[in-house]
């Protein structure tokens, strides 16, 4: 389906009614005195999450909202009707930033969750508000309040709890074809996957995780080689990397410095995504037929690069050792899940790292746009691209398989 990442929109919150002058007239009611009515409130703006949606595409072509403003007051000390307020649909993910203040506005997350972002403006006052026992016929009213106007970015980032991340080729694709529903497009060339598949990983009843399918880095992808870079965020919100390397490329390249590839990668777009926790996979074992060779070559990559965490060997050619990695991965999402219930320090720790990913990620992802821009703008100077071309066409796609 088609998927955009990024959105500004600007939104409109209903204005309030105004308040009026009216006077009591009936017959044999002399002296009735005021009673003109309030103005009615303004609508709203909220935004909504909701899982019947996994793209923003609405929001690329339709950029402005506005609620409707509330009645004006009518005479009897009737107040004016209120507005209904307005609810805009958004993905599970998605971040809500005020462009003129860049103030992280809320996250929405969970199914349902709601965040007003634009209040309506109370109704004016009628002159009933205003009479005293030294003013008995007020010819005052006040006009509604204005309602809020904003605008804001929204910012969709894929929620997984797990990441794949590797060089292309590396079986990131098959990988996640073995553990889950997702069929991405797998063949033997890089770059395969343009872009990020989601599949739900099923270990059994009410045990579930989400894997996210990243397109392939490269070196340099940091600094906006390759297409890495535009889909780095979509792991900001992973609590575990898969680092999938292939023991034996096709291309005869090191496996040891193909790793290091990816790790140098990391750590120079966002020092804090590379301090996630992460799994080592060495994929592809059916390559080497041999077992002492295996051991061998497993045991050199692992030295070299020193690493110190969980290492698995697969096969997602055939399936061989992927089980053990989706246990291990569910029994460790499930501990910290647990932790963070039980934990409410762990649990505020987690929450101010994300942020700080978030934050760092959103930081270095608008230092990338901001290049392409002006590649763009001095490519369409030189007449190499159309003057109406887009300088954020960022569209990409997504499959999100259950």
């Amino acid at each position: 389906m088609r998927f955009i990442d990024e959105a500004i929109v600007t939104v409109k919150a209903g204005d309030g009614g105004n308040g009026i002058v009216s006077f009591r007239r009936e017959k044999y009611v002399p002296r009735g005195g005021p009673d003109g009515g309030d103005g009615g409130r303004g609508g709203d703006v909220y935004v909504i999450a909701d899982d019947n949606t996994n793209t923003l595409v609405d929001y690329r072509y339709t950029r402005r909202y506005d609620a409707k403003r509330g009645e004006n007051g009518h005479s009897k000390n009737c107040s004016g009707k209120g507005s209904e307020d307005i609810f805009l649909s958004v993905p599970i993910g998605t971040t809500i930033i005020d462009t003129e203040t860049n103030e992280v506005l809320g996250d929405l997350t969970e199914l349902g969750q709601t965040l007003l972002i634009a209040k309506g403006g109370d109704g004016g006052l009628g002159n009933t508000h205003f009479k005293s026992s030294t003013n008995q016929a007020p010819r005052k009213c006040t006009p509604g309040f204005e309602g809020e106007l904003k605008c804001l970015k929204f910012e969709l980032k894929v929620v997984a709890d797990v990441g794949l991340i590797g060089l292309p080729n590396a079986g990131k694709s098959t990988f996640i074809r073995q553990v889950s529903a997702a069929k991405p497009k797998v063949a033997n060339y890089p770059f395969t996957t343009l872009v990020p598949n989601l599949g739900v990983v099923d270990i059994g009843k009410h045990r579930s995780f989400v894997m996210a399918d990243i397109p392939g880095l490269i070196e340099g992808a940091s600094e906006g080689a390759g297409l890495g870079i535009r889909f780095l965020k979509h792991v900001a919100r992973t609590r575990r990397l898969l680092h999938i390397v292939d023991v034996k490329p096709i291309d005869g390249t090191d496996p040891v410095e193909n790793a290091r590839v990816i790790l140098n990668e990391l750590e120079k777009f966002s020092p804090e995504l590379a301090q996630l926790p992460q799994i080592l996979i060495l994929n592809k074992i059916d390559q080497i037929p041999d077992e002492a060779e295996l051991n061998e070559v497993c045991t050199h990559i692992v030295a070299e690069l020193g690493w110190t965490g969980a290492v698995f060997r697969t096969s997602t050619l055939n399936g061989d050792g992927v089980d053990p990695v989706k246990y291990h991965l569910m029994n460790e999402i499930e501990l910290e899940r647990e932790r963070e219930l039980e934990d409410p320090i762990f649990a505020d720790a987690q929450k101010e790292r994300f942020e700080r990913l978030e934050a760092e990620v959103r930081r270095n992802i608008e230092v990338q746009r901001e290049a392409y821009r002006a590649a763009k703008r001095a490519a369409r100077e030189r007449g190499v691209i159309d003057d109406d071309d887009d300088d954020d066409d960022y569209d990409v796609q997504v499959e999100y398989v259950n």
